[in-house]
């Protein structure tokens, strides 16, 4: 095989290096041709991959998905194996150039015998096991190990020699690494890929359990009505060895196959213990294989003697007939492989399920964290509650004293307001009584002021004559006029205290 750098396709014209012949088979986005290199007239097998042209596009293959193909093919260089010679690209497609295999697939091949034998089935068998062998060394899983991918290089040979086809699915298995994903054909798929579950070598081992199912017996194990009962079986790990298909076939060989159908990955046989069992080491020229055959007894004592006996006679002969229906049926009933078409909704759809479930998760744990935050809450809700209360019937009682103070000071405002009515009132008729007695003042005023005029021109005129004639004294003439006063100022002001002060201002006026 040539050695090719890492995703670099040639970019010359396959047709300029290869002539094309006879379709040889066809999925729904690629086609493999016969072919000869031109150069050396060596045949080979073309296969034409339909490119997808945009991410949105639901039509062609991946690049990146046909760059992993070709990565792994790379690195292959096993007799079980199919190899790749040369890759070309166009505008529209990538061409592998790979290895020819022409012998077609090997359960037809095994289907045009009369009979078969457990040894003969063994021999197939060690081959598949020695090529995932190879596989699983370097940590590549195939995830698409089915009776279409199992061909043979030439069947017109003693003991055909196995090759195992389409590494569309085949990924890298990396440590530490988790890989999930929803693809392969549902009746050879692991449970593991079915549940959406961490996927590695341990799924190719179940596809194998499921081919050596039906390799001798014809009967599939898990398929169902329906893609959807299929699933649900594998996931059950529903199936049984029916009397009517393995009444013939050695508890050997079903154990072989109970190892490889667990579900529990951890305790599933792996590559190394498949080719280790008994059954496939087991062959009656094999110089311990009698000692093998009763170790096996010792550890499986519901084993019945009927096997023993068989085994003593010489191998069991399966009848083919069963197989026969099963490839016809089955290439009548599944379309042509496509190992591209790999449930990509129902993968996507699945992925959504798992970041949906995770979101989940945290939405559970913020919710208990929520209610643990929420049940505080109402813890102090609850105390706040009470203390609120409490405090309401205290406020609520002080309120009512209030509004009581407040009902008393409002009837007081009230006769304060009448009172100062009242006394507004009284205010004005004492205001008028003022101005009234303030006039009648000014009029006596006047008065008064008129008198005192009048008594001093008298007191004037008196003083003349008595200095001139002596006829009175000045004191007792002064006595006589106060006197004379004080008679007229009580006739005119009465009692009035006011006209008292004047008097007695009059009298000192004197």
């Amino acid at each position: 095989m040539r050695t090719l750098s890492m995703a670099v396709f040639k970019q010359q014209k396959v047709e300029d290096f290869y002539e094309n012949g006879e379709e040889l088979g066809s999925g729904q986005f690629a086609i493999v041709k016969r072919c000869k290199e031109k150069s050396t007239g060596v045949e080979y097998a073309a296969k034409f991959i339909k490119k997808r042209q945009s991410r949105a596009s639901r039509r062609g293959v991946r690049r990146e998905e046909i760059e992993r193909e070709v990565n792994i093919l790379q690195q292959l260089q096993h007799p079980n194996i199919i190899s790749l010679h040369d890759v070309y690209e166009n505008r529209t497609d990538v061409v592998l150039i790979l290895e020819l295999v022409s012998g077609g697939e090997l359960f037809d091949f095994l289907a045009q015998k009369e009979s078969l034998s457990e040894e003969e089935a063994t021999e197939f068998l060690k081959q598949i096991l020695d090529g995932v062998h190879y596989l699983h060394s370097k940590k590549i899983a195939h995830f698409d190990l089915k009776p279409e991918n199992i061909m043979l290089l030439d069947k017109n040979v003693p003991l055909p020699r196995i090759k195992i086809i389409d590494f569309g699915l085949a990924h890298k298995i990396e440590d530490g690494v988790e890989f999930k994903n929803i693809f392969g054909t549902p009746e050879f798929v692991a449970p593991e890929i079915v549940n959406y579950e961490p996927l590695g070598l341990p799924a190719d081992m179940w596809s194998i359990g499921v081919i050596t199912y039906i390799l001798l017996s014809g009967a599939s194990p898990f398929l169902g009505e329906s893609k959807q009962e299929t699933m649900a079986n594998i996931s059950a790990v529903s199936y049984e060895f029916d009397e009517e298909f393995f009444s013939s076939t050695s508890e050997l060989a079903k154990s072989f196959i109970r190892q490889l159908l667990t579900k529990d990955t951890r305790k599933r046989l792996t590559i190394e213990g498949a080719l280790n069992h008994p059954w496939i080491k087991l062959h009656r020229t094999h110089p311990h294989s009698v000692f093998l055959w009763f170790l096996f007894l010792k550890n499986h004592e519901h084993v019945e003697d009927t096997n023993l006996v068989q085994w003593q006679s010489g191998p069991c002969q399966l009848k083919t007939k069963r197989l026969k229906e099963y490839t016809i049926h089955s290439h009548c009933s599944i379309p042509p492989n496509n190992t591209y078409v790999n449930f990509e909704r129902f993968a996507r759809v699945m992925e959504d399920i798992s970041v949906i479930d995770s979101g989940l998760e945290e939405v559970a744990q913020k919710r208990e964290s929520l209610q643990e935050d929420v049940e505080a809450l109402l813890s102090i809700y609850n105390e706040k509650e009470t203390w609120y209360k409490e405090e309401s019937s205290s406020v609520g009682q002080g309120l009512s004293r209030l509004r009581y103070e407040f009902r008393k000071a409002e009837a007081r405002r009230k006769d304060l307001q009448e009172d100062i009515k009242a006394t507004e009132a009284s205010l004005d008729v004492i205001s008028s009584r003022y101005l009234e007695r303030q006039a009648q003042l000014s009029r006596l005023s006047e008065e008064l002021n008129t008198e005192l005029r009048w008594l001093q021109e008298l007191m004037s005129s008196l003083n003349g004559e008595g200095e001139n004639g002596g006829r009175c004294s000045t004191p007792d003439l002064n006595n006589q006029v106060n006197k004379a006063l004080k008679e007229m100022l009580s006739r005119t002001c009465g009692e009035e205290s006011h006209c008292s002060s004047q008097t007695d201002n009059t009298e000192s006026f004197f």
